[in-house]
């Protein structure tokens, strides 16, 4: 049930993304003709538009959309047994002007996967097995497997079943006296309600591999320390750490564009009736297409564009970001997103001056009680503001949702010309 209602949510997301295609693409030819036809306009699971502006355009959309008609009919079809459980859950009536309160609030599109985390944590080994239950959670970079983890965590089943919850790090797995995971595990949850011998769930963060020397040490200790019923999550980067677990991993993966636009709309125009902008839907679906990567960037630029919601700076932010995604791949090999999601270097172009290059040589998180820098990225980049001299910690965006992180970039302002003589003679 759970494959069948993800998938229904997927064509849902398409439907309304080719409904939105059709509804505001075209609705100034000759002032949009010029722009739209680019690289970066691409639609993931239908045929291409190519040839949108050909006489035959608006018959192609139609087909296309009569495709999409057809697949939400035969899913719909096939779900009547589903329909009849659903029918046993309350209803929730929908409110499309605070729909972005609810989903700027909520852990967007993860519901499959929190539901196979729950799954593991609350199912009871048959006959009081002794082995110690595994869970691997893999994905790539700010994909959002801490944030899955925290969602899962503050369940109050998990809450109720578990009578601590521990985080272990890369820096405790590298301890080579790790013997006792009591006195270096960080308790993010205690339950003075349960028996001090009651159920631990212990959550391994790791960014890549992990060494197997460690993961015996740490096996060992888990052993020691957890009664019948603990279990053990493991989160990283890498595919490799599958092997370990006990059950089937939980793969998670980037949203599909259909997802993605579906999100970015909903927080971008607000409470704000969407069909009353037509002009301003089309920019914001060419500057979702520019977008690339996790969700906090979408929530970061839709709130920007949000506070900002002046048709002119929308032309402008996306003339800027079209230059710049395409200087950044001729001159580096890659969209600039994908280097900060693998917490590589990466070089951004301030908007309104362009001679400037923001270096950005470090990223890290921090939680919400700690002090987090003044200068905000944005307004570094898309603003007026004045960074200091040699490097500094600018704030990217706060989360949010659980675990609430502080996303911060440690950058350095440098002029165009000096890099990229740099980069000529190396």
């Amino acid at each position: 049930m759970l494959l069948q209602v993800d998938m229904l949510r997927d064509a849902m997301y398409q439907g309304c993304y080719m409904l939105d295609a059709f509804r505001y693409l075209y609705h100034d030819e000759e002032n949009t003709k010029d722009q739209v036809v680019s690289n970066s306009f691409s639609l993931s699971k239908v045929n291409s538009l190519k040839g949108i502006y050909s006489s035959n355009r608006k018959t192609r959309i139609l087909e296309e959309l009569q495709d999409t008609l057809d697949n939400l009919n035969c899913m719909i079809l096939d779900m009547k047994e589903l329909v009849v459980f659903m029918t046993s859950y309350p209803r929730l009536y929908r409110q499309p002007y605070s729909m972005h309160l609810l989903l700027s609030n909520c852990m967007f599109g993860r519901q499959m996967e929190a539901e196979l985390v729950l799954n593991f944590l609350l199912h009871t080994q048959p006959n009081g097995g002794e082995e110690l239950e595994v869970l691997p959670l893999v994905g790539p970079g700010k994909v959002g497997k801490s944030t899955l983890v925290a969602h899962v965590c503050n369940d109050e089943r998990v809450r109720d079943r578990f009578s601590e919850i521990m985080f272990v790090t890369d820096h405790d797995l590298r301890d080579e006296k790790l013997s006792y995971l009591g006195e270096k595990c960080l308790k993010k949850y205690q339950n003075s309600m349960l028996h001090k011998y009651g159920r631990l769930l212990i959550v391994v963060e790791v960014a890549g591999d992990i060494n197997q020397s460690e993961w015996k040490r740490l096996y060992a200790a888990s052993k020691r320390c957890l009664t019948s019923g603990g279990k053990i999550i493991i989160t990283s980067r890498s595919n490799k750490i599958t092997k370990l677990g006990t059950t089937r991993a939980v793969t998670l993966k980037y949203l599909s564009d259909e997802a993605y636009w579906y999100f970015f709309k909903t927080l971008t125009f607000g409470s704000t009736d969407p069909v009353m902008h037509p002009r301003m839907v089309y920019l914001a679906m060419e500057i979702a297409r520019t977008l690339k990567g996790p969700l906090i960037s979408a929530t970061t630029f839709a709130c920007f564009l949000r506070d900002n919601f002046d048709i002119q700076f929308w032309c402008k932010l996306l003339v800027f970001l079209r230059g710049f995604i395409k200087w950044h791949v001729s001159t580096f090999g890659e969209h600039p997103s994908d280097a900060l999601n693998q917490n590589r270097p990466a070089h951004l172009v301030r908007m309104f001056r362009t001679s400037e290059e923001i270096v950005v040589h470090h990223q890290y998180e921090c939680s919400s009680q700690e002090e987090i820098p003044r200068i905000e990225l944005r307004g570094v980049m898309y603003g007026s503001v004045k960074p200091p001299a040699g490097r500094f910690d600018a704030l990217v965006c706060r989360s949010p949702i659980p675990p609430y992180y502080n996303y911060i970039y440690t950058c350095e302002v440098q002029d165009r010309k000096t890099t990229s003589a740099k980069r000529k003679r190396s």
